[in-house]
């Protein structure tokens, strides 16, 4: 393919993903705390890795080192399953860079683990039926909604959290993302997302000099509210820095390295789903044996080397199957890999990502979730719903969503139970699935 018609090809799907991939760095980085002025810096860092990454692991996974790697025409970034069970780590952690560095050690040992599932996966291919890959991808979406709608009303950690301001705005980029999507075609259409996220921007820029941009909470303290824009955060950051390698110092905890495990057995389930998805619909068979190892092997790899970075655990793109299916060509997806990477030597990109206001975060969250429910319902229908699919999806999700919603009920038991199957849902369910 001519490098013309590589380039905006490939630049399509960096756009399709450019928000999804930074989207789960936001959230935790938000839940441990280390979004605010004090660690701001940081964050700014991590965002710029999660982007050099994203290209780096992406070309692997193309081209492959040996036995990682796929040779498979799919985008790689950071994975969104990871959010509900590093919530859950966060909780039980107290926050602060320290459960941070737990995350991303538990990444680290778990990349690694995944990686080994990679070699053995066939002889384990038979239990990862599309009824039990779109049983997990279809819990994961649905534990991640409420986190997108957590973001819509501005973060319950912002004292104006649920204010009309954050509702309206949240509900603004939404319905933008809509209309683009539907009423637009091509590149338009494939970056809804991003030029939602965009519109949200410039609605929160006027809201600041059209409203107040503070307000006193309950003890009579003056806080400035979450849909302000801080200007000073991106004119403080650099042009242009090398992303540095450990950012955060790795923390060696069980708390959180079991349920990150079972997590990424999880998300290999994922992987193998999303790449059987692009062969199937772009190439018209089915993957191979060794198609399906490389490219778990390559999830597993690229993200021990993601933790390393700070950056959180890197999988297959599953919003980025459709757009590849169009068109299966890995020398375009590779002109956005690099287009990636050269994004990730430019902090102040980055700084302007970290500035988003959660109610514009939580717009496109909410759409980017939600549609990852929906390719799970494509994968369970895939196959003829029979008695024993109906069966499999039902108690799966009935015991995985059930957990996920009212981890109480494991309240009476050890703390590592209530990790593992507590917080998300998703592990529970995906254990089911792969059990019946």
């Amino acid at each position: 393919m001519p490098l013309g018609q590589a380039i905006p090809l490939g630049l399509q799907h960096v756009l399709a993903m450019f928000v999804g991939n930074l989207t789960p760095i936001l959230i935790i980085s938000g839940a441990c705390g280390i979004a605010g002025e004090e660690f701001g810096s940081l964050q700014v860092d991590l965002l710029q890795n999660a982007m050099l990454i994203a290209g780096i692991v992406t070309l692997i996974q193309l081209f492959a080192i040996g036995p990682v790697g796929g040779k498979v025409p799919i985008i790689m970034g950071t994975s969104s399953g990871f959010i509900g069970v590093f919530n859950s780590v966060v909780q039980v952690m107290g926050g602060g860079i320290l459960a941070y560095g737990a995350i991303m050690c538990a990444s680290v040992i778990g990349g690694l683990f995944e990686g080994i599932l990679g070699f053995l996966l066939k002889p384990l291919r038979r239990f990862f039926p599309a009824v039990v890959t779109g049983t997990v991808v279809l819990s994961i979406g649905l534990s991640l909604i409420a986190v997108g709608v957590n973001s819509f009303g501005g973060g319950n950690t912002a004292n104006d959290f649920g204010s009309v301001e954050n509702l309206l705005l949240g509900a603004a980029v939404l319905l933008i993302i809509v209309a683009v999507k539907h009423w637009m075609k091509g590149m338009a259409s494939a970056s809804s997302i991003l030029i939602g996220i965009v519109a949200g921007y410039i609605i929160a820029a006027i809201m600041g000099l059209v409203l107040p941009t503070t307000a006193v909470n309950a003890d009579g303290v003056e806080y400035t509210k979450a849909w302000v824009l801080n200007w000073d955060k991106v004119a403080n950051a650099a042009w242009f820095s090398v992303p540095k390698l450990m950012p955060v110092k790795l923390v060696f905890d069980w708390r959180a390295i079991i349920p990150v495990l079972i997590m990424f057995v999880v998300t290999a389930v994922e992987t193998v789903g999303d790449i059987s998805g692009v062969i199937e619909g772009g190439m018209a068979r089915e993957a191979t044996d060794s198609e399906l190892s490389g490219g778990v092997v390559c999830d597993g790899v690229g993200s021990s080397l993601a933790s390393l970075f700070g950056v959180l655990p890197n999988t297959s793109f599953s919003q980025n199957v459709g757009l590849v299916t169009m068109v299966v060509n890995r020398f375009a997806l590779a002109t956005g890999a690099v287009f990636l990477i050269l994004c990730g030597l430019f902090p102040k990109l980055s700084a302007l990502i970290s500035i988003m206001p959660q109610s514009v975060l939580g717009g496109a969250a909410v759409m980017m979730f939600s549609s990852i429910v929906v390719s799970g319902i494509g994968l369970i229908t895939k196959e003829k719903m029979t008695v024993r699919n109906t069966t499999i999806v039902s108690v799966a999700l009935g015991l995985g969503y059930g957990l996920g919603a009212n981890s109480g009920v494991l309240a009476g038991l050890p703390q590592s139970v209530q990790l593992i199957f507590g917080g998300s849902g998703i592990v529970p369910a995906a254990l089911v699935a792969i059990i019946l």
